[in-house]
């Protein structure tokens, strides 16, 4: 985590000097392969401290929820003042910050693993409910792709002002806010939770096709709580009780990966059907999030009773 904070602040510092459109382009892209890492490395790392220190993980992950609200507001203010070409100084400034605070953190070592963690990658990737759990997580969490690329886009057509469309996207964000807060609270079993998510999103994804009036869509857009914030804690929830500590880092690589895989997908086969039938797209993404739940739904009795984590000390 170190070493990819440290790295990503150089990227975008690099990046700042460019001005080709090629060495923009391949600075970016060696960038991204050191800022990528960051987030699943920092999912695996909180997971450790769950298990370690038997804490609850939304209380741990509202904080990024939160900091995207600050950023973005603040980030808006400074677009205003600082001219474009020189916001990426904004960037590795805050990459800076990141990286100077990263130097705070100390290991969190997990006790000898049992036998999935012994036998590495190859047991996780022959483990159907590790499979389940992935697949379920890039389903729902991919099937955002038509709302993250088009939903502003949509919105402006539909002569919504910039600050009204910034105040959907704040709504969407304080909704997961407040899952990851309340979540501690939460009786139901994780693979429960996912499914609840997946059925969720269908429902957010197919109001959101019918091209509802803004009143509507602000209701709408608070199931993002149910749809993001949900899903994330569900399968975070089963990333803890499935998979032993010592792999829980290739674990959320793996999980990390398959969904950006989905993800990008989803935005180019939505990018198609959107420019064909506009808001259909949605319809698209509905499907993709049923999918995600059925897959869990499938997979819970599974899930429910093959636990690792007792056996690896979480």
């Amino acid at each position: 985590m170190m070493a990819t904070a440290v790295m990503t602040t150089l990227g975008f510092s690099l990046i700042g000097t460019q001005h080709l459109p090629l060495a923009v382009f391949l600075a970016y892209a060696v960038t991204a392969a050191s800022w990528t890492p960051t987030v699943p490395l920092t999912d695996a790392y909180a997971l450790r401290g769950v298990a370690r220190y038997g804490l609850d993980y939304g209380p741990l992950r509202l904080w990024g929820s939160a900091a995207f609200i600050v950023g973005a507001l603040g980030c808006g203010l400074l677009a205003g003042m600082i001219a474009a070409k020189h916001l990426i100084w904004i960037i590795v400034a805050t990459g800076a910050l990141a990286a100077l605070v990263s130097f705070g953190l100390q290991p969190l070592e997990s006790r000898p693993a049992p036998a999935l963690a012994r036998h590495g990658s190859g047991a996780l990737l022959r483990d159907p409910g590790f499979l389940a759990i992935i697949a379920a997580s890039a389903l729902i969490q991919g099937s955002h792709s038509t709302y993250y690329v088009f939903g502003s886009i949509t919105w402006q057509l539909a002569g919504l002002g910039g600050l009204t469309i910034a105040a959907l996207w704040a709504l969407g964000v304080v909704a997961e806010i407040v899952v990851f807060a309340l979540s501690p609270r939460f009786t139901l079993r994780p693979s429960m939770l996912v499914v609840i998510a997946g059925v969720g999103a269908m429902l957010r994804w197919l109001i959101t096709a019918q091209e509802p009036p803004v009143a509507v869509l602000a209701v709408v857009q608070l199931a993002h709580g149910v749809s993001f914030g949900l899903t994330q804690v569900g399968i975070m929830g089963l990333m803890v009780r499935h998979v032993p500590m010592p792999v829980v880092t290739r674990a959320q690589g793996y999980l990390a990966a398959c969904g950006g895989i989905v993800a990008s997908t989803a935005s180019i086969v939505s990018g198609a059907i959107y420019a064909r039938y506009g808001q259909g797209a949605y319809y698209a993404m509905a499907a993709m999030a049923l999918s995600g739940a059925a897959v869990m739904w499938l997979a819970r009795r599974r899930l429910e009773n093959h636990p690792q984590s007792a056996a690896s000390g979480g």
